[in-house]
């Protein structure tokens, strides 16, 4: 048999349960983790709201329900912890987690930090809590050309905007998260509507207001904070088993970490401040030095961040989406279990 393959997991966050993620839970694990399914749903039985069960096997997906928070935090908790379950450790030595945004929640349980079943109901109760916030929300905007290379200035002067509006009396703009070749813009409608009107124009895609989202990762979001740390106890909490990189590309690393620490800052800066996906991942690599990196479901959306944060430090020689693509097509670095192929070399099932 072959060495197992060192690998960094990186759990995504909302906006990746959709259309055709509906019924991916239980055709892909309804037999195999049964057990964990039916935990989910007596938590959600519990505090009256329909089961996980309900929510994937719907007639037809609805972006008024199944985008909303409270439906969209948990069951891409699901599909995520039971798709890292589902990897094969004969083949794959996961040497790190991460997350992005929401992901954070389940990283925590695929770290280790918290059980699968207690990362369901910290999952759980922040969809709900994610939607106490102040008034506003995200506006995602694309910093990089068609090849994924920065576009020289743009960044810089699109902070440079965002501050400026942020300083005007009443107008709450910030830096959400960090995906590399894209910014997460959020603040509350005048800082948004002042953002749309006075936005550079974009390469790519126009900005997009994220629909259901509010202002994460931002201080509008105190009352979520609050709510999680009055909810949410630090008991839920232990040392992870394997290290954990967070929003900040701080490493939690086993037997150093103070679970208190772990719940503070999930529960405070993890909310309150923006969130760097990017330089997570790029720690994770230059910390860890993957084979592979696996992104488990639901969706495959967040591969082109991952990618384009693998070339902003130019790992292992890439410089451009052409690179990232000739890479995937002769020895994959990243493995998307959403892809029917590449969900077979991880989990070495059909």
């Amino acid at each position: 048999m072959n060495a197992r393959k060192t690998a960094i997991v990186i759990a995504p966050g909302r906006g990746t349960y959709g259309k055709g993620e509906l019924g991916s839970i239980a055709r892909l694990h309804g037999q195999r983790f049964a057990s964990h399914i039916a935990n989910f749903d007596a938590q959600r039985r519990d505090r009256g709201q329909p089961t996980v069960s309900e929510l994937d096997g719907a007639e037809r997906f609805s972006v008024a329900t199944h985008m909303r928070g409270d439906v969209a935090a948990p069951l891409i908790y699901a599909a995520t912890a039971l798709d890292y379950l589902s990897i094969d450790r004969d083949r794959f030595d996961v040497v790190a987690v991460a997350g992005n945004s929401m992901g954070w929640y389940s990283a925590l349980a695929l770290g280790g930090a918290v059980s699968v079943a207690d990362g369901f109901r910290i999952s759980n109760a922040m969809g709900l809590n994610s939607q106490t916030h102040g008034p506003g929300g995200q506006i995602l905007l694309q910093i990089v050309d068609e090849n994924w290379r920065p576009v020289p200035g743009f960044r810089d002067a699109l902070l440079a905007l965002v501050g400026a509006i942020a300083s005007r009396p009443g107008y709450d703009l910030a830096l959400s998260i960090d995906l590399a070749g894209m910014l997460v813009l959020a603040g509350n409608e005048e800082g948004l509507a002042a953002l749309l009107a006075e936005a550079p124009p974009t390469p790519g895609r126009d900005p997009l207001r994220l629909a259901g989202h509010g202002p994460f990762h931002t201080p509008l979001m105190f009352g979520s904070s609050g709510k999680a740390k009055a909810e949410l106890p630090p008991s839920l909490f232990a040392s992870p088993a394997i290290p954990m990189v967070d929003g900040r590309g701080h490493i939690w690393r086993r037997f150093s970490s103070d679970p208190d620490e772990v719940w503070d800052y999930t529960f405070g800066h993890q909310i309150l401040a923006p969130y760097d996906f990017a330089l997570s991942v790029q720690v994770a690599v230059k910390e860890y030095a993957p084979d592979v990196i696996i992104l488990p479901g639901p969706g495959d959306t967040l591969g082109g961040a991952i990618a384009q944060s693998l070339i902003g430090i130019g790992w292992q020689g890439l410089a451009s989406k052409a690179d990232f693509m000739a890479r995937q097509a002769s020895a994959p670095i990243l493995l998307s279990m959403a892809r029917a192929d590449q969900r077979e070399l991880v989990t070495g099932q059909r």
